[in-house]
């Protein structure tokens, strides 16, 4: 089945501005409370939301095999359990609603009342119900860069890294959406110059730059998925800023990991980006030494080209850009990673999520987190207000943005930001 909802030349009725990221041929999918208080599934062209359980309801997706309530829920998880082939026939379908040459909507004023919000009107929730979500260290400039801080710079990477997509298991529940503050955490921390560990707020609390992806309903237990058959099973991707306490990671992660500095929050962008809308920046990817294994080879292009930045803004200062980064740069691909993962048998629904790693490109401006970008802490970035950042400090907005763009088309991914209040106090906090 074509996929005509890509086509570049096409236009849409619904004002788009030439810088948008959200054109008629991107079509998101994402959760929204509406300015009657009813939460529905939507998507959105310029700077207009759309409301699918509406148009469903007022027949605009006649034809296509939906249930009933399929768009009148608060997660898309049922939604994308229906597959590939129903993702595609809903955005193809969107895309001629929203065409600049079909008037059948356009010149329907109840309909468009009914369907149709600014983004003032509408709060965006978190997309899916997140079952599991799992974390990758998929980039080498990364992985190096981390190895030659705390390790032995002429054997930075671990003897495993070049042979296998490495990855944990995060905790789901802490995900949250763009917009929502995110405390400081507490923890065990070992101070440099102390024999035994103190308690306290992390003092070193950082942003990784990362993506993630959203699987459907993939295999049975015991079922791998081959990595050819990969992107089949993913329905898109978000932003993901992967919060980190390194000082409590520093202390914990021997030997089972990360655990406190990682599982206290997570953010990602609201709007899901399918998979089908980013296939026009393909590209081909690092080049793998050595060989990986055989069920880890793929042919053809697997990696996206996705222009990637981070701003800190400090409260009541200006946004300062810190970083510039692109995911072409991840060593081990979304293919591969998803065939690493269910090559055991573990078995992948709708909804789970699979975190892309920590996002660092080859030179200095294009690290992917604090740590790599001051160095420890031993290169600090300065803020226009004249204040230095050698980590986030509370009152801190962190803002990720990602795009791809070629010469007819701009596909974006739009915002996570989130600010970092101070920890959690009992007495100041308690309602």
């Amino acid at each position: 089945m074509s996929d005509t909802a890509n086509n570049p030349n096409r236009k849409s009725w619904l004002p788009v501005s030439p810088d948008s990221d959200f054109p008629i041929q991107n079509i998101p999918f994402g959760v929204f409370l509406t300015r009657d208080d009813v939460i529905t599934i939507g998507t959105r062209i310029g700077d207009t939301a759309i409301d699918l359980g509406a148009l469903h309801q007022l027949g605009y997706f006649d034809g296509i095999p939906l249930t009933d309530d399929i768009f009148l829920q608060d997660t898309l998880n049922d939604f994308i359990s229906d597959g590939k082939k129903t993702w595609r026939l809903v955005r193809n379908r969107i895309a001629e609603i929203f065409d600049a040459n079909n008037e059948t909507l356009k010149n329907h004023e109840e309909h468009c009342k009914i369907v149709l919000f600014s983004l003032d009107e509408i709060e965006m929730q978190l997309p899916v119900q997140i079952g599991d979500y799992t974390d990758f260290y998929s980039s080498k400039e990364h992985a190096t860069n981390v190895g030659t801080m705390f390790r032995d710079p002429d054997n930075a990477l671990l003897p495993n890294w070049l042979h296998i997509p490495v990855g944990y298991h995060g905790r789901s529940s802490s995900i949250v959406p763009s917009g929502i503050p995110i405390r400081r955490p507490k923890g065990q921390t070992m101070p440099a110059d102390a024999k035994e560990p103190v308690f306290g707020p992390s003092k070193l609390v950082d942003f990784e730059l990362e993506m993630a992806f959203i699987t459907t309903d993939a295999n049975h237990l015991g079922e791998p998925i081959p990595v050819e058959e990969a992107e089949d099973y993913i329905f898109g991707m978000v932003l993901f800023n992967d919060w980190s306490a390194r000082d409590i990671q520093k202390w914990e992660y021997v030997p089972l990991g990360p655990f406190l500095a990682k599982n206290f929050a997570s953010s990602i962008s609201p709007w899901i980006v399918t998979l089908d809308a980013l296939q026009p920046f393909k590209v081909e990817g690092p080049k793998q030494e050595p060989e990986p294994l055989p069920y880890l080879h793929f042919k053809g292009k697997k990696s996206y080209d996705i222009n990637l930045e981070v701003a800190i803004t400090p409260e009541n200062g200006e946004p300062v850009t810190v970083t510039k980064s692109n995911f072409k740069y991840m060593y081990w691909n979304m293919s591969q990673q998803l065939a690493h993962h269910t090559i055991n048998g573990c078995n992948v629904i709708s909804g789970d999520m699979m975190g892309s790693g920590t996002i660092s490109g080859p030179t200095p401006d294009s690290y992917g987190s604090m740590l790599e970008l001051t160095w420890k802490g031993e290169k600090p970035i300065k803020m226009k207000d004249g204040s230095e950042r050698k980590f986030i400090n509370d009152g801190d907005t962190v803002t990720m943005r990602g795009y791809c763009k070629n010469d007819k088309v701009r596909i974006g991914f739009g915002e996570v930001s989130n600010k970092l209040l101070p920890p959690f106090n009992p007495k100041k906090n308690k309602k």
